[in-house]
């Protein structure tokens, strides 16, 4: 990952403000953020939110060969993707060293501490067996990724169903979960991380550290632990030197933790299986508040839909008939009309010179319309005369009898020359408007 490197104030404000045991979210060294489980509509998926740190999980399985040196014992598979969605300095389809760590630190936290019994998975021994695979997707990275890996996994294990089989002979039958409700995994106890920032060699500790607390760590300890507080991993990068008595306070930290968290997520598989169980609703849209403007839905409020006939009937009763309207256009002026009841028209009648200079437009547009009709008139009769008289040669061939049309110039319409006395009149006429207009102005 290449992150944008801090600057020189930046660095030297956080190690201060550590110095002081104060954070930038407020919180105190040893608290952890907000952790907020959500579950879709299938079997298996989750996001979980670890403050703004948000990590898909989806579970998945298939029937595949067993390995040949463990036939009656499932397979687990465990893949962690972090996407450029999450931040701008991941790159895609790259195997960089921090993805190489999460993905090692989580195949030890949910496998090598054998959270889930593999036995369980076999179907026919040497043959068939369940193939687990747990995809997880990193949506937004603000820190303490690990912890938020391990949470998601964690959950969406417990949270997943796998079809139901029954063998007969050499058949495996798989059923559908309409045929036969689908098995849940056999998990024996929960591991859960839990990672510790230190400080200027081990002098300053922080628990669940953000983005830019880790930018300014030393070195980082994470602890995988169940509420039984048994560890199940173990992990310290970064370089420095920890004494016992730093690991045995984290140890005892991460225990205190972890049962907080299993209590937490446990109560969110009971909730729910309780909500699928009663047909209500539930999947990640109805999760989201319903209170925000942003939201796809606002709480529904209840109407009293009693006698709802009859108060209508009443209402109709007193209600007084509707007057009957007339739609007869209303003249108020030459050239203005309205229809219907509304607003009178305000422009009035118009003045006798306006009505003059209306009355000579009229008849010039009347008498150069006619004039443009009559000459289209007498070039079309001219045109149909032309072609009376014109003669049609008939070749006396006797191969082949050929009508040749000699082509006939049409005249081009020209433009009649307006009469000089309707254009001074019709000038004058425009002339008068505009001083009138700049009069009123």
């Amino acid at each position: 990952m290449k992150a944008t490197p801090l600057s020189n104030c930046e660095r030297r404000f956080l190690l201060r403000a550590i110095e002081e045991r104060k954070r930038l979210d407020g919180r105190q060294c040893y608290d952890y953020r907000n952790v907020r489980i959500s579950f879709g509509a299938d079997y298996g998926c989750c996001i979980v939110e670890l403050g703004k740190t948000r990590v898909l999980a989806q579970v998945s399985c298939e029937l595949v060969p067993p390995k040949p040196n463990r036939p009656t014992e499932g397979i687990l598979f465990f893949n962690l993707e972090l996407s450029p969605m999450a931040a701008p300095g991941f790159e895609p389809g790259r195997q960089t060293d921090l993805l190489v760590k999460l993905n090692r630190l989580i195949e030890r936290c949910l496998r090598n501490s054998k959270c889930i019994d593999t036995e369980s998975l076999c179907v026919v021994a040497g043959e068939k067996v369940w193939q687990i695979r747990l995809d997880l997707h990193l949506l937004n990275h603000d820190g303490n990724i690990i912890d938020a890996a391990s949470i998601a996994g964690i959950v969406a294990l417990c949270h997943f169903r796998r079809p139901d089989v029954s063998v007969q002979g050499e058949e495996v039958t798989v059923y559908t979960p309409e045929e036969r409700d689908p098995v849940p995994l056999s998990i024996h106890h929960m591991p859960i991380c839990v990672s510790f920032a230190f400080f200027q060699q081990g002098t300053y500790l922080l628990v669940d550290p953000s983005e830019r607390e880790e930018r300014v760590m030393d070195g980082i300890l994470v602890i995988a632990m169940n509420k039984h507080r048994e560890i199940c991993t173990m992990q310290s990068s970064g370089g420095i030197m920890l004494v016992k008595e730093q690991v045995l306070r984290c140890s005892k930290i991460t225990a205190v933790k972890v049962v907080e968290i299993t209590e937490l997520i446990q109560k969110a598989l009971e909730d729910d299986q309780k909500v699928r169980k009663e047909g209500g609703k539930f999947g990640f849209a109805e999760s989201i508040p319903n209170q925000k403007i942003t939201a796809f839905k606002m709480g529904s409020a209840a109407v009293d839909t009693n006698n709802v006939e009859e108060e209508a009937e009443e209402i109709i009763m007193k209600a007084e008939p509707p007057a009957e309207v007339s739609a007869t256009p209303i003249l108020h002026a030459p050239g203005t009309a309205q229809i219907g009841e509304g607003i009178e028209n305000s422009w009035g009648d118009l003045e006798e010179s306006d009505r003059e200079e209306t009355a000579e437009e009229e008849g010039e547009s009347e008498a150069t319309a006619f004039e443009c009709q009559k000459m289209e008139t007498e070039d079309t009769s001219t045109v149909m005369e032309t072609k009376r008289d014109e003669p049609i040669v008939v070749s006396d061939s006797e191969e082949e009898e050929v009508v040749i049309l000699e082509p006939q110039e049409v005249p081009r319409k020209t433009r009649t020359q307006a009469n000089p006395k309707q254009e001074n009149a019709s000038k004058k006429a425009f002339n008068r408007r505009r001083k009138k207009k700049r009069a009123a102005h």
